[in-house]
């Protein structure tokens, strides 16, 4: 009999295939146990037909005064959901008779019993639980003669259980377990009994939450349904890369951009590109920047023209010429530099010593003629001045003294700077460099008083031209 027991609580183990935690989806149970008998006397058992004694529960009457320690109980359970667990249980003992005519007979104890368990504290350090359930216990006379001696022979009946206990938990796999369970006879010819338990549980297997067939210790991807070759994760795109590698799971594309396309194949992945057809390159986001100007494209308003970002890649207007921008340059009509802010490279100095020559220019009186022949030594200075400097324009300013009308002096300055102007032209210098301006009797060198300082205010000098 208790080989079949045995087979039947394999079948029970296997019918129930869930898990008992997550993590670890089966528990084993081993514990000694002991059996409390209450019989209920007064009918005849089947095991002695004659009733002899009152009957097979009167037999029971003084078993082991009701307790009889032996085992073991073995159980195995796999959780089913939420705070549920089934399992199956094999029990054994062996019960004494210990008065009365019968006194010191043996009757093995064997049951077989399925359960569903309830665990409302899991994962706490102690973890109480109840249980409940039905099955099939026996307690047989000790006969190897019976012929009736098996699973399910006479002396063997169906029960009811309902039990409860407490789990101490030692490590994370690890627990010791009491519990106690009632079994009640669901035939006439039953024994009503409780039976004790104390043993060590241990949780062990792993999981498979989202039943792809591999368990959740080895599943990447343990809450989606995958592939084994890339280890429980999805493919939904189907492009060789799994969907937890994937950028882009639901767009077929390349290793090298992490699943992601490249639709203008510029090794730029379409949801990073700017430009995403047109290709473009990786610094410019995907864009292409046809005139160079490091503005790409997208944002270019003048993609075919090189300007400066301030003025959205559209170049800036440069009369000049001089790579300074005319909103920028102090001297837009004549080429510089950009330290003088686009004006040309001459220095103070240069146009301080033309104007100490410009000085030493007078003229006659009332008269646009250059006083002396000495004075032309001193145009070919300036000449050799603007020579060493060819850049920059000069205006010439003409100056007369206070002698006669202030508007006739006026013009009278104009003509003297256009007397100079044409002297150097003249000798070889460029006329474009050279501009007039009168000033008459503004600015005087010297006291319009004296002779000498109405000579000296008879004059020219040099600027440079800026705005």
């Amino acid at each position: 009999m208790k080989t079949r027991l045995l087979l039947l609580l394999t079948f029970g183990v296997l019918t129930f295939g869930f898990a008992q935690t997550a993590e670890k989806p089966w528990r084993l149970t081993v514990s000694a146990n002991a059996i409390d008998v209450y019989p209920v006397g007064g009918t005849p058992s089947r095991l002695f037909p004659d009733g002899a004694q009152g009957g097979f529960f009167d037999d029971f009457a003084n078993v082991g005064d009701h307790w009889t320690i032996g085992g073991p109980a073995i159980s195995l359970e796999r959780y089913l959901k939420g705070k549920f667990s089934v399992g199956a249980m094999l029990s054994v003992n062996n019960l004494t008779k210990v008065e009365g005519i019968s006194s010191g007979t043996e009757y093995p104890y064997v049951s077989a019993d399925g359960y569903l368990k309830f665990s409302p504290l899991t994962g706490k350090k102690i973890n109480p639980f109840f249980l409940g359930g039905f099955g099939i216990s026996s307690f047989q006379f000790a006969n190897p003669d019976d012929e009736n001696a098996l699973l399910l022979s006479k002396n063997a009946s169906k029960q009811f259980l309902g039990g409860f206990g407490l789990d101490f938990r030692l490590s994370p796999t690890v627990a010791l377990s009491l519990q106690t369970n009632f079994k009640g006879a669901y035939e006439l010819d039953g024994v009503r009994h409780f039976q004790h338990q104390a043993g060590l549980s241990y949780n062990f297997g792993a999981g498979d939450r989202d039943k792809d067939g591999i368990s959740d210790e080895k599943d990447k991807c343990p809450d989606v349904p995958g592939l084994k070759e890339f280890e429980g994760c999805p493919d939904t795109d189907e492009d060789g890369i799994p969907d937890n590698e994937d950028d882009c799971p639901e767009e077929i594309g390349s290793k090298e951009l992490k699943g992601c396309p490249d639709s203008d194949g510029d090794g730029v992945a379409d949801k990073d590109d700017l430009c995403p057809d047109v290709a473009g390159s990786i610094e410019m986001q995907g864009c292409p920047d046809t005139d160079s100007d490091g503005l790409h494209d997208g944002v270019d308003e003048c993609p075919e023209k090189a300007g400066p970002k301030s003025n959205s890649g559209c170049p800036t207007e440069d009369k000049d010429g001089d790579g300074v921008p005319d909103s920028e340059d102090q001297c837009p009509d004549q080429a510089g530099s950009a330290e003088k802010n686009g004006c040309p490279d001459v220095s103070d100095a240069v146009v301080s010593t033309m104007n100490s020559y410009g000085s030493m220019i007078n003229f006659v009186a009332s008269s646009d003629r250059i006083l002396g022949k000495k004075m032309f030594d001193v145009l070919d200075k300036i000449k050799s001045l603007l020579a060493e400097n060819p850049g920059g324009i000069f205006i010439i300013e003409g100056y007369s003294s206070s002698d006669g009308d202030t508007a006739y002096n006026q013009a009278l300055s104009v003509r003297r700077a256009e007397s100079v102007r044409n002297a150097l032209i003249n000798m070889g210098v460029d006329p474009a460099r050279l501009e007039i301006q009168g000033f008459g009797e503004e600015n005087p060198l010297d006291s319009n008083d004296t002779s000498e300082g109405r000579a000296k205010n008879r004059r020219v000098q040099f600027r440079l031209k800026s705005n």
